[in-house]
């Protein structure tokens, strides 16, 4: 009689612990101008999205090293894709880019922790290479609650939200700067020193992929060292935008006008917010 094989989508049972790695391009090593991240299927966009892949399949060997078993999931944070799938590591589940997914991007209280891959510093940082808030061409700066928040502010207090700590980010120094500013504890892995918009002194990708998964490994091991980012509620979030861009979206779904430029946003959960 023949044996039958039955694989399901998810394990039977919870594993011994659960990632979420959230991934953007623009803080890879290797990375440093707008061609190498922006639309269009270019060689120059092919080629970071692999070295982004090679760190993010760094880092979930290094949470493998501290957690055999670990379940992780992947988003693809990169507004128009950033992750190779061709190469991502064969114990990845990939939330890829794709029209439709809204906050909190399949994260929720199940999960340990979450890792940050690639980050880039908020829109405005000096030196900080393709440094942004969102949109590089239409935002200035986001507030919550009066407090500069960047990208990676806001989505560690969504994690927060559910009560999941933010332990890791791998990006360049201005990064890791902003984020140990919120969350003193958390472990960082710098690929590359800032030097302008679109200038940097880089790391090897092989040194900062090593340097990766000793870091994600060791951030497994002391995430319980490391609390929640939580902003409290109610929510107030404030967004300016750059001369001559339209706020118009932003009021069709329920910001308010303060002038031409700046809108807010209330809400009760920090989901309900444009993040």
């Amino acid at each position: 009689m023949a044996t039958v094989f039955e694989f399901t989508f998810y394990a039977s049972r919870r594993p011994a612990m659960k990632i979420y790695i959230l991934t953007d391009l623009e803080g890879v090593a290797g990375v440093n101008r707008w061609t190498q991240t922006r639309e269009g299927e270019t060689p120059e966009k092919w080629a970071a999205m692999k070295l982004l892949t090679r760190e993010v399949n760094a880092a979930i060997d290094g949470i493998q090293d501290a957690a055999p078993g670990a379940e992780v999931i992947v988003w693809d944070g990169h507004g128009s894709g950033g992750i190779d799938f061709t190469e991502i590591h064969k114990d990845a589940q990939v939330i890829l880019y794709g029209r439709g997914n809204k906050p909190p991007y399949g994260l929720d209280d199940t999960f340990d922790a979450q890792f940050f891959i690639g980050q880039h510093a908020m829109a405005g940082t000096p030196d900080a290479p393709l440094c942004h808030t969102y949109s590089s061409r239409t935002i200035e700066y986001y507030k919550i609650n009066g407090v500069l928040m960047g990208e990676f502010g806001c989505r560690a207090a969504l994690a927060g939200a559910f009560g999941v700590p933010t332990v890791f980010l791998s990006g360049d120094d201005k990064a890791c700067a902003e984020a140990k500013a919120l969350i003193p504890n958390i472990v960082t892995v710098e690929t590359k020193k800032g030097l302008g918009m679109e200038l940097a002194l880089h790391l090897s990708p092989q040194r900062v992929q090593r340097n990766i998964r000793l870091a994600a490994a060791h951030a497994v091991r002391h995430l319980r060292d490391i609390p929640p980012f939580k902003i409290d509620p109610p929510y107030e979030q404030e967004i300016r935008v750059l001369d001559g861009c339209s706020i118009e979206g932003y009021l069709q779904r329920g910001a308010e006008k303060i002038d031409e430029r700046t809108v807010i946003k209330r809400a009760e959960n920090i989901w309900e917010l444009f993040i």
